[in-house]
């Protein structure tokens, strides 16, 4: 129950980020808040780990970092949609399909097939997109756009992060990941105009929320969750992260869905729930073939 309650907190830490972001970015320009906010993050995971780290040779480290740039794009584009977009709620379900579009990508990298259960929840997936992207006719909207490339990018972060993820702890990971990320902020912030901040009590306020909070302590205890729970359960509990946003968006920031987007978001979620319980049950039905093939 600890690891549960460990994720549960860890996935409205994850929502609170997005609205704490939402208010940070009309204050100060996106890159340099995931610049700041990251490298500070790594900096609060370091004392954690720091022995670990010590322990890494020079490709490791480079290999995790590499890992970490996938992320820090992503985490750019997500930051400009979440800046230019009005509905914080759709940014949430469509960054969650990074899951369903992760098999394809490790299929094109890695040429590993998607099993049954995903061919089977992707149509799901893409009627729920479709209902989210209804308007006044079918059209994407530029935030939707940059929504979808950001959760392709973090597919592949997915996928290369579970390449290397059984060869380090995940903590230590995590925080050469988001120093990375913070690195890439600060290097496209330093290419950028200069930043023009509007200090202020409240943006002060709900950046330490967004990186003490939804950042640090939400990675910290995703990762002891996740250690204690088994992963699809980790997985099933994960996906909340949409629906806790959802409900954060529309109490402070008066945000407001159509039914048709409800429904949408809803297809997602089931999608997504579905492709984790068939996995398992494929995964649990090829382990009983191989004992009754050894047999």
């Amino acid at each position: 129950m600890r690891g549960i309650i460990y994720l549960l907190i860890a996935t409205l830490l994850a929502a609170m980020g997005w609205v704490a972001s939402k208010f940070v970015v009309s204050h100060m320009p996106g890159d340099l808040f995931l610049g700041v906010r990251f490298v500070l993050a790594s900096l609060i995971l370091l004392p954690f780990c720091y022995q670990r780290l010590a322990k890494l040779d020079l490709k490791q480290i480079l290999t995790v970092l590499g890992v970490g740039v996938f992320l820090g794009l992503a985490l750019q584009v997500w930051v400009h949609a979440v800046t230019i977009s009005d509905s914080l709620s759709e940014g949430a379900f469509i960054m969650s399909l990074a899951m369903i579009i992760a098999p394809l990508v490790s299929w094109s990298l890695f040429q590993i097939k998607p099993n049954r259960s995903f061919w089977l929840a992707l149509p799901v997936s893409m009627m729920g997109m479709a209902l989210l992207t209804l308007g006044s006719g079918w059209h994407l909207e530029s935030s939707q756009l940059y929504f979808l490339m950001a959760s392709v990018l973090l597919s592949i972060h997915f996928v290369l992060n579970k390449n290397i993820g059984s060869r380090l702890p995940p903590l230590l990971s995590i925080c050469l990941q988001l120093f990375a990320v913070g690195v890439v902020g600060l290097i496209t912030a330093s290419l950028s105009e200069p930043a023009v901040i509007d200090y202020s009590w409240n943006l002060l306020w709900w950046f330490v929320i967004s990186t003490v909070f939804a950042t640090s302590v939400r990675y910290l205890l995703q990762t002891m969750g996740q250690y204690k729970v088994k992963l699809e359960t980790a997985a099933l509990i994960m996906i909340l992260e949409p629906v806790w946003t959802m409900l954060l968006s529309i109490t402070l920031l008066q945000e407001q869905l159509a039914w048709q987007k409800l429904v949408g978001a809803g297809l997602i979620m089931l999608s997504l729930i579905a492709y984790i319980k068939l996995s398992r049950r494929e995964a649990k039905l090829k382990q009983l073939q191989q004992a009754s093939t050894g047999n």
